[in-house]
Parts: C-alpha cells; structure tokens; sequence
C-alpha cells in the first residue's frame, strides 16, 4: 500500500488476532500513511482519537474471540463428556496395520505400492511404520 491508500476490512478481527498484532499493524499503515476503513468507518491511525478508537476496537475484537474460544472449549468438553465428540477413526484397523508392517518388513513392497494395496495417502503408510516403530521400541528409562 502507498501513502494516501485506505485499508478496507470488514472486521478487525480479521486484520489482526491480538491487540499487539492491530497495534503493529496500525504502527506500519501510520508509518505508511494509510488510512483504515473498517466496517464502513474510516479511522485515521495518525490521529490521536482514530488510534485511540482502533485500540479501544481491537481490544473488544480480541475479546470476542477470547470468548468464542472459551466457549468453544466448554461445549466440546460437554460434548465429549455425553459421548457425542468422538475422535476421528482410524483408517485401517489395527489388523490391516499389523499386515501393511508385515508387508513393509518383508521388504516386497515399497510405500506407494502400499498406500496403493490398502487405499490410503503415502502419509498414512509413513505414520502406520512409525507408529509400530516407536511402539516396538525398547524403554529409554533406566527404572531409577
């Protein structure tokens, strides 16, 4: 943006997640010499009273969202507490995963001819491998 350009958003949550990133943000655009536009009125960061009212605007924006986030939290830990949040499910049981390490120690196949045999992302092959790796993995603590 050049001097004398205006910056239109929406909501200043979405130009910034916390009131130190509006504040960087309205120190750049005043050092710029833009002017701000958000919801239709537009703030002046250089003047005292327009950066006053944007600090005063993303303090209540990083509010809402500390609030939404909260609440959020809350209704999962309900939901989950009832039963109703389950975590996703595993692509391939525990058997198909037990075959594909068989199948990869043998050493006849590579990762994609695995991902290919049992419908799945390389990703998920490389995951399966290193999950059995570190399960197979002997305990690092001495006991002491």
């Amino acid at each position: 943006m050049r001097a004398g350009d205006t910056l239109v958003v929406p909501k200043l949550d979405r130009l910034a997640r916390s009131v130190p990133g509006a504040r960087d943000i309205g120190d750049s655009l005043t050092a710029r010499g833009v002017k701000l536009s958000l919801s239709g009125t537009l703030y002046d960061p250089a003047d005292p009273m327009g950066k006053m009212f944007f600090n005063i605007l993303a303090t209540f924006a990083e509010f809402e969202v500390d609030l939404l986030r909260m609440r959020t939290r809350e209704g999962m830990a309900v939901a989950r507490a009832k039963g109703k949040l389950k975590e996703k499910q595993p692509k391939l049981s525990a058997r198909q995963q037990s075959h594909m390490v068989q199948q990869h120690q043998s050493g006849e196949h590579t990762i994609a001819d695995l991902a290919e045999l049992f419908s799945v992302s390389r990703a998920t092959v490389y995951r399966v491998l290193e999950r059995h790796q570190n399960a197979s993995a002997p305990s690092t603590s001495g006991g002491q």
